[in-house]
């Protein structure tokens, strides 16, 4: 019989987390058994519970945070429990295997824990790291509770048998912070799926009667950068003195009505076009129309080394970007992207302005950029890394698939004992000042 893995997700709702959705249907195409529990949409996902391609999903009713940390603390109780209720009630129907809960925040461990007493093992897809996310959103905010982050990272590390990391400076987290072995950790990019991401007929409208289209496509969070490319656009336009270009900003996220207010208040909004979360069609015909992408995304402990999804997409759609220059950016990008100092608006619009005057530079980043996600970054790599680890962890459930060997190098899974992780645990308690 296949392996059965539960998947759980507070951040977004399935199918529209893109990663969680990719790994799910990477699974169930492998021949395991994969159920997801995630909170509702506020549009979409609505659903109590479904089940799309064979992956069963079941949902609850979630309030997103507001007011600060005490409004986190709300949102993440409430969650904690619903994905309880419904774990434990996956678990009276049949046995669950593998525990696999993906971050933020660093307290699905609890719900691992519980089940472990049934054998499950637990599996942390490391999405975020949260310490830096609370300092990132939360900068100055009350020390105890960025102590507290510290705490369930090492709770959520002690506690799981193996770690999925998205690239190899969260993995260095895991082995350095985590104080995982070595063997217990395996990379799988979040990558671009590239029977999503195909290039289509331009659309001239999308310009606004304008010569040059600006994109930029992903979440609009604190951490996202999307008032420093509106400054930037002020600066494009009044100090270097461009007026031949519109901006579109697809995404959605806590600081869109801010960031639509900020245009306004900038005085671009005549050349800034907020769309919200839009379909697939539009993001591939607006991306296929683009002249130049942005990645704003600032420098900061956390965004130096995360991977943003929105560079890797940038680049399956053959598109030059504009960025600033961040470790993990340049890991992905390579020579597809135009690095700058890390938080200076002037010179990122120095460098929209260069690469706009370069239609042959243009054309020639594009194309190195789609180069490098066909032969390394592309979702069919990760995929390939995510079934092999999952066949190592449970190999009775190994089903015959047509794989081909993918990149190894860490899927050697050892299985902790559950009386080892309580004592893990006891000891990170102990040692966290």
């Amino acid at each position: 019989m296949p392996g059965h893995i539960l998947i759980l997700v507070e951040n977004l709702s399935v199918p529209f987390d893109r990663r969680v959705w990719q790994e799910s249907r990477a699974l169930v195409d492998a021949g395991f058994d994969v159920t997801v529990i995630c909170p509702q949409g506020a549009k979409q996902d609505r659903e109590d519970e479904v089940v799309v391609d064979g992956v069963r999903i079941l949902r609850y009713p979630l309030r997103a945070a507001t007011g600060g940390p005490i409004g986190y603390l709300r949102e993440y109780s409430a969650a904690l429990w619903h994905t309880l209720r419904l774990a434990l009630k996956v678990r009276r129907e049949r046995r669950v295997d593998v525990v696999h809960a993906c971050n933020p925040p660093d307290l699905l461990f609890l719900i691992a824990v519980v089940l472990r007493v049934g054998g499950t093992r637990f599996v942390f897809d490391h999405h975020d790291l949260v310490p830096e996310l609370f300092e990132s959103r939360f900068a100055g905010g009350p020390r105890f509770l960025h102590t507290v982050t510290r705490l369930t990272e090492r709770l959520t590390f002690a506690a799981a048998d193996a770690v999925i990391s998205p690239n190899e400076s969260y993995r260095t987290v895991a082995l350095t912070r985590g104080r995982k072995n070595a063997d217990d950790v395996v990379v799988v990019r979040s990558a671009p799926d590239l029977d999503r991401f195909v290039r289509c007929e331009s659309d001239a409208s999308l310009r606004r009667g304008k010569r040059y289209l600006l994109a930029y496509l992903g979440v609009m969070g604190p951490q996202d950068g999307v008032d420093y490319a509106l400054r930037a656009v002020k600066i494009l336009r009044e100090q270097i003195g461009r007026d031949d270009f519109h901006c579109v900003f697809m995404g959605s996220g806590d600081v869109f009505d801010d960031m639509v207010a900020l245009s306004r208040e900038l005085g671009i909004d005549d050349v800034v076009e907020f769309t919200g979360r839009v379909p697939d069609e539009f993001v591939m015909r607006c991306l296929s129309t683009a002249d130049l992408c942005l990645s704003p995304d600032p420098w900061n402990p956390l965004n130096d080394v995360s991977t943003m999804n929105k560079v890797v997409e940038y680049m399956a759609m053959g598109r030059p970007i504009v960025s600033f220059d961040l470790k993990e950016a340049r890991v992905s990008a390579g020579e597809a992207a135009l690095y700058v100092a890390p938080n200076d608006e002037f010179a990122f619009a120095k460098a929209i302005d260069e690469l706009l005057h370069d239609e042959r530079r243009r054309r020639r980043m594009g194309a190195l950029g789609r180069e490098r996600i066909e032969q390394k970054l592309s979702w069919e790599v990760s995929r390939r890394n995510l079934v092999n680890f999952y066949r190592q962890l449970l190999p009775s459930g190994r089903p015959s698939d047509s794989l081909q060997p993918a990149d190894t190098r860490h899927v050697q899974i050892q299985v902790a004992h559950p009386i080892d992780v309580h004592e893990k645990i006891f000891h990170v308690v102990e040692g966290v000042q």
